[in-house]
């Protein structure tokens, strides 16, 4: 039997994706593909939008109530997140959240969700940058109190709206909870005197068509290591959502994370 999913944001440069694979994939079967209501593309079959030939699915603004997928892909923006979450708590329909850049507030209307229906939420889809935040909270522990400072530099295309990237700031919380290290500090300009031993320095690169690079930097006097990820394409991230959306289907109400898909 194949896994039903329907795409939200189907006409992104993800959502186009997810819909490509997905129909390549013989444990998938695409069931809707929804966009937002002012999308040029409404009403058009979304194979055709993605160039794999017609599908037999239209485009619209919300899920059919004619049609039941057993999970719901969301790679949109944080405000149609929350729309979506109405749709996927309501129909008790799991949701893969791949959308990133929430507020706090809308952060907690998706942990509210998790009580309605399943919910799985991650800063980052890649297999390999949910095994690297367990390696770099190893890494954390192993160098805690060892006066290392820690550096994270993140790179991302020029399109990307929300900055530092969620997966960047992921990392930095990871090791402030393994170093107990207090501040956070977003780049730095002008006279600041010495680094103190208490801050993350986090930088954000925007420039081309970079899908994301993450490293994370351990520095002391005489040795460095550096942990670092290279995504070359934007596949790893709809790859690690199809995996999500297969784990998901039929789990019970809750919160999920990527850590349960890779069994870590």
């Amino acid at each position: 039997m194949k896994t039903r999913i329907a795409i939200h944001g189907a006409c992104g440069r993800m959502g186009q994706r997810l819909i490509a694979l997905a129909h390549d994939d013989p444990q998938l079967k695409v069931v809707a593909a929804v966009d937002a209501p002012t999308s040029p593309h409404l009403g058009k079959d979304i194979g055709a939008v993605v160039g794999i030939g017609e599908l037999g699915i239209p485009v619209t603004s919300e899920i059919p109530l004619t049609v039941q997928p057993e999970v719901i892909i969301d790679f949109s923006v944080p405000e149609a997140t929350i729309e979506i979450l109405k749709t996927a708590t309501g129909r008790k329909i799991p949701i893969v959240i791949a959308t990133t850049g929430h507020s706090e507030k809308q952060r907690e209307e998706i942990a509210a969700a998790a009580h309605e229906t399943a919910v799985l939420f991650s800063p980052s889809m890649s297999l390999v940058v949910n095994l690297l935040f367990q390696l770099v909270e190893k890494s954390a522990l192993a160098l805690k109190g060892n006066g290392f400072d820690v550096e994270i530099i993140e790179r991302h295309h020029r399109y990307k709206k929300d900055s530092p990237s969620g997966t960047a700031v992921h990392f930095a919380k990871i090791i402030q909870k393994a170093m107990e290290i207090p501040n956070l500090v977003y780049g730095r300009e002008g006279l600041i005197g010495e680094r103190p031993s208490n801050e993350i320095g986090i930088h954000a690169v925007r420039a081309g068509d970079n899908v994301g690079e993450h490293t994370i930097i351990f520095s002391t006097i005489g040795e460095t290591m550096e942990l670092v990820h290279k995504g070359y394409s934007r596949d790893s991230y709809a790859k690690g959502s199809l995996a999500a959306a297969k784990f998901l289907a039929g789990k019970p109400a809750g919160t999920y994370t990527m850590r349960d898909v890779l069994g870590l």
